[in-house]
């Protein structure tokens, strides 16, 4: 704690990493698997490599990273880990036949070319490393005390919308620390409600799995019956004893606006021009989907340029973009430091706390520059007098003074309500959802819990529930990308816990079936029978 003493006041970063369970070993490549690969080769690996680097510089510096259960178990996954491999090196071959090609093109996208090949061996040397499991690296960050990893409800169900199903929401958050707890040998300190839906109550379910803090959106705080002396500025204590801290909108905007965020500048990487759409069909046939949809490489040789058509984006500048990402991690040290002293000199002295929650693609695949922002502005506020970094925990322990107050029902979607995920386009699906969640009761009361094969069904009928409702799928509908998919996936889990449903109900199992979904949809395969009814049964 000493290193973080005399500090005006202190930045929290958290980053939330989060995928929907998409491994479908069924096949040898599926479209939606590059979700994970896209992640891990643009955002994982260069944040675990940016981190370590901090570190073996000696840099002081605190973040919180929130991974989900599904993206934690398809980082541990050996099928997904074997596939990933296989995506990267096809990668590198993509690189280095580019790196030929272009040498006849422009020198500006062999430099490029060259710049992606030596990304993808380093991604590859630290993969093959790390024995596949990217995850064991951040967990000894963890125990180095440089990150937290706190996890996020079981399957990032929106749990606003489950409120009267009270065992459910026990389900998703005794799952997760079950999970977490398993993977990483201690119990979590905290967790990322998804999409920071809160509902009054809450608390409660939290409390009972013994999870000390969680994050809210803005107005989580400044909606609630007593707005919070100090605002989003320091923690809160619900009346649970939960603390909670919420998101501080300036770092917001001037982060993830699409308006005037840093990531809109001009000389950063064109996300939306990839060699996967630019290139002859003949040529990019081996790297895209097997169907022979287009799709991203990750090989991109343009800048955002401004707001002209795709085809009139300039050449990517690497020198340019760095010193651009070197600018703005000094300018948003200075606004930090500016808003740190402007908020000490009206809370009579008492230290605030600015929080600053971004989903974790943002640094790497959706802002390529991302991690060299973070790596920057980590070097830069370790060295300050005024701004520190530093973990919830450890600034709980600077305060002496809480508020009790309840959090307003809340989330970080648009609107800040339910909207996202309740809405027209994806109404349909909560009356299936609700259904299956009374019928869970009414099998937990016929269960005979000396059938083993009864009791197997069981679990993989909880596993197809919570695969059902994680909220990507409402979410997906929303915005219109991936919708069939995601219909598809919805109404299958849905109809595989109804066959299993009525199985249970005495219609007698087919074990073939129930091997066909377990091997299907294999999440959380470590989980038993025991586990789930200690959780629904009111245990912790």
């Amino acid at each position: 704690m000493d290193e973080i003493l005399g500090k005006s006041g202190y930045f929290l970063l958290v980053l939330h990493a989060h995928l929907p369970y998409v491994h479908h070993p069924e096949r040898e490549e599926f479209l939606e698997e590059r979700w994970f690969f896209e992640a891990m080769t643009e955002t994982y690996i260069p944040l675990l490599e940016t981190f370590e680097k901090l570190s073996k510089d000696g840099v002081e510096f605190k973040l919180v990273i929130s991974f989900s259960p599904p993206l934690m178990e398809m980082m541990v996954n050996p099928s997904m880990q074997e596939k990933y491999g296989r995506h990267l090196r096809k990668l590198l071959e993509l690189a280095e036949k580019e790196v030929e090609r272009t040498r006849e093109e422009d020198p500006r996208k062999h430099r490029m070319a060259n710049f992606y090949r030596e990304r993808f061996e380093r991604a590859l040397e630290i993969f093959e490393n790390l024995d596949g499991n990217i995850l064991a690296g951040f967990i000894e960050l963890h125990k180095s005390g440089f990150l937290e990893i706190i996890t996020c409800n079981a399957t990032h169900a929106f749990l606003p919308l489950f409120r009267e199903y009270p065992h459910v929401i026990d389900l998703q958050i005794g799952l997760a620390v079950e999970i977490y707890e398993r993977l990483m040998g201690f119990p979590p300190n905290g967790m990322w409600i998804a999409e920071c839906g809160f509902f009054p109550d809450l608390d409660s379910h939290l409390s009972k799995f013994g999870i000390k803090y969680f994050f809210l959106d803005t107005h989580g705080f400044t909606f609630s019956e007593t707005p919070p002396r100090y605002g989003v500025y320091r923690p809160i204590m619900t009346p649970e004893g939960v603390f909670a801290f919420a998101r501080d909108p300036q770092s917001s905007e001037q982060i993830w606006s699409a308006e005037i965020g840093y990531p809109g500048d001009f000389n950063y990487r064109e996300f939306y021009r990839d060699i996967g759409f630019d290139r002859e069909y003949d040529y990019i046939k081996p790297y895209i989907d097997k169907s022979g949809v287009r799709v991203n490489t990750g090989i991109k040789y343009h800048r955002i340029t401004g707001k002209v058509d795709l085809s009139e984006k300039d050449l990517y500048d690497l020198d340019r973009a760095i010193e651009t990402a070197n600018n703005h991690a000094h300018d948003f040290l200075i606004k930090k430091r500016e808003q740190v002293k402007y908020l000490q000199e009206r809370f009579e002295g008492e230290i605030p706390i600015i929080v600053a929650p971004f989903d974790a693609e943002l640094f790497g695949h959706w802002w390529f520059e991302g991690p060299w922002f973070l790596d920057k502005f980590f070097r830069l506020v370790s060295k300050d007098e005024i701004l520190g970094t530093i973990l919830p925990l450890d600034f709980l322990k600077l305060i002496d003074k809480v508020q009790i107050i309840t959090p307003a029902q809340s989330s970080w979607g648009a609107k800040g309500f339910n909207d996202v995920w309740l809405n027209g386009k994806n109404d349909w699906i909560y009356p299936h959802l609700h259904k299956a969640s009374e019928r869970i009761i009414e099998i937990l009361g016929i269960l005979n819990r000396k059938d083993k094969l009864k009791m197997r069904a069981f679990t993989q009928m909880i596993r197809e529930f919570l695969l059902a409702q994680a909220s990507d799928w409402p979410f997906i509908m929303t915005t219109g990308t991936s919708v069939e998919y995601a219909v598809r996936r919805i109404k299958r889990h849905i109809g595989r816990f109804n066959r299993i449903y009525e199985s249970l109900k005495g219609n007698g199992i087919d074990v073939n079936e129930l091997e066909r979904y377990e091997l299907l949809d294999d999440i959380f395969s470590e989980i038993s029978h025991e586990d789930i009814l200690r959780i629904l049964e009111g245990g912790k």
